[in-house]
């Protein structure tokens, strides 16, 4: 059998060799950048082209790819995209009007140069690599975007080079500023000795200081105890603290002097260990509903999630994978340690129950159509509905019994699964119109007005953004990568500095420009299309 003839007989098959050999090819450092998951899209199309018959590739795998790929990254965005647009409103409002100027932008483009409705959008995707704007764009045309899908491929890696090239120049514009040291909690313990504290609660203390430490364990003349808000404090008093150098620092003027010994370093009445969250029961509540001190005389001083340390407040939420420091009784530790689960086979699971009721969600609000001025209208579609029921789902964190977090090491496997399985599928079915493109010389023109766009609309927010806010250069470098959704220049900012500044600025507009880029891709499409 002839070998083109067999692959389209066997889709799957040829799926996954695309995708194998796609990822693979991702991998390869070219002039010190990657493409990344992007290379399996050029695998799917040089397969694609050997013969037209791929042009029929099921669409039901690349939608099913689709629909996992954004849900994953909006459940877990949701938890950070509220206090993302409180904090950090100014850049996403930059974020939002670039995005549109560009949108803008392709359109005099195709107007002047003839492009037809699906070319302009695609060169809108693919400029500002944003992989469920294509999508968004092909759903809308009824499965047959090809010329979007040629387009979206010319320009992407432009689409990539040109975020790094402008973050390049930016930051010869600016003063070179010096890394951040990672925050570092450490253990304290302190005699009470000042006045200013001598008769005060824990609470009191807690509120002098601002909550910039936990109070951890208390020694009184009888024993050793968790610490409570109601603990008065008398002249010799041991009070174990937790907090960054500098806060225990302050806590130390206030209480007293350093004790010859630890509090910690005696675990015959309290014992404290690392406890693994994996109990769906600890997870999507704020920590003064979990009521630790009465349900397991326990106590939370510290979390760690991913690779940072931080203090615990009454509104900390935890999360699947975070690493908690329990205080407790000794005889008390064993059923602390079930309630937390301190199971990373657990964190591999899925609830299938809450997995697909909100994706059922998600696509019921996708089919919702939204009017327009002009008479237009547009609908969020397989991209944009899942992901917006994701975000809203994933900062409400449960409704009743149901959870709809989902493990973060489960999320990021879907996350891969999706977008592999969907960028394959799309290069299968539009190699065939690539090789077309560009065998008429549009390719040429595409390419050029692509690397425009990156580079006008990067070069635009850094500028605008740095007007608008004192923020740092790490964060502003990171904010650019989340507009243009590009993990590629995130990595290229991240080697520029030594801390977290470059990821935080990421999340803070990563979710908001997803949505912008759908939406305005969708009007592009139809605004072209309707003129």
């Amino acid at each position: 059998m002839d070998p083109v003839a067999f692959l389209v007989s066997e889709p799957l098959l040829t799926l996954f060799l695309v995708a194998g050999f796609g990822f693979l090819l991702g991998k390869a450092s070219i002039a010190g950048a990657r493409l990344g998951p992007a290379a399996v899209l050029f695998v799917g199309l040089a397969v694609g082209a050997l013969s037209p018959e791929f042009r029929e590739f099921p669409a039901l795998i690349y939608q099913l790819g689709l629909i996992l790929f954004v849900y994953s990254i909006g459940i877990s965005a949701g938890p950070g995209f509220a206090a993302a647009l409180r904090g950090a409103l100014k850049p996403n409002l930059a974020a939002a009007g670039v995005l549109l100027a560009a949108g803008a932008a392709a359109w005099l483009a195709a107007r002047a140069l003839g492009w037809d409705a699906l070319t302009a959008a695609g060169l809108y995707a693919g400029s500002l690599t944003n992989t469920p704007a294509l999508a968004a764009v092909i759903e809308s045309s009824g499965g047959e975007g090809q010329a979007a899908v040629v387009a979206y491929s010319v320009a992407y890696p432009m689409g990539v080079t040109g975020v790094i090239l402008a973050m390049a120049l930016f930051g010869r514009m600016r003063p070179k500023e010096a890394d951040k040291p990672e925050p570092v909690v450490a253990t304290r313990t302190l005699r009470i000795t000042h006045p200013e504290a001598i008769g005060r609660t824990v609470s009191e203390l807690d509120h002098i200081l601002g909550q910039h430490v936990v109070f951890s364990r208390v020694r009184t003349a009888e024993h050793t105890h968790l610490a409570g808000g109601e603990d008065v404090l008398r002249e010799g008093d041991l009070a174990t603290i937790v907090g960054e150098p500098g806060a225990l620092e302050a806590a130390a003027q206030l209480l007293g002097e350093d004790a010859p010994q630890g509090l910690e370093l005696d675990r015959s009445d309290l014992d404290f260990r690392r406890i693994f969250v994996s109990a769906g029961q600890a997870v999507g509540r704020p920590l003064r509903e979990l009521h630790l001190p009465h349900r397991l005389g326990a106590l939370i001083t510290r979390v760690r999630r991913g690779d940072v340390d931080f203090l615990p407040t009454g509104a900390t939420v935890l999360e699947y994978g975070d690493r908690v420091r329990v205080v407790a009784p000794r005889g008390r530790m064993a059923e602390a340690t079930r309630y937390f689960g301190d199971s990373y086979r657990s964190l591999s699971e899925l609830d299938v129950l809450s997995f697909g009721l909100a994706i059922g969600l998600g696509l019921l609000l996708g089919a919702v159509p939204i009017p327009l001025p002009g008479g237009l209208e547009f609908r969020l579609g397989l991209a944009g509905g899942p992901l917006a029921a994701a975000l809203v789902l994933g900062a409400v964190h449960r409704t009743g019994p149901i959870l709809w977090s989902i493990p973060y090491s489960a999320s990021l496997t879907i996350r891969q699964f999706g977008l592999i399985i969907f960028l394959a599928a799309v290069g299968l079915r539009s190699g065939d119109a690539f090789v077309q493109a560009m065998a008429s010389g549009q390719g040429l023109p595409l390419f050029l007005a692509g690397a425009g766009l990156t580079f006008a609309s990067a070069m635009a927010f850094l500028l605008t953004a740095q007007a608008v806010t004192k923020l740092s250069s790490g964060t502003l470098m990171g904010m650019v990568s989340g507009v243009h959704t590009q993990p590629a220049a995130l990595g290229f900012a991240q080697g520029r500095r030594q801390d977290e500044e470059p990821s935080l600025g990421y999340a803070a507009v990563f979710p908001l420009a997803t949505l912008v880029k759908i939406v305005a891709a969708q009007i592009l499409l139809q605004s072209l299309g309707s003129g």
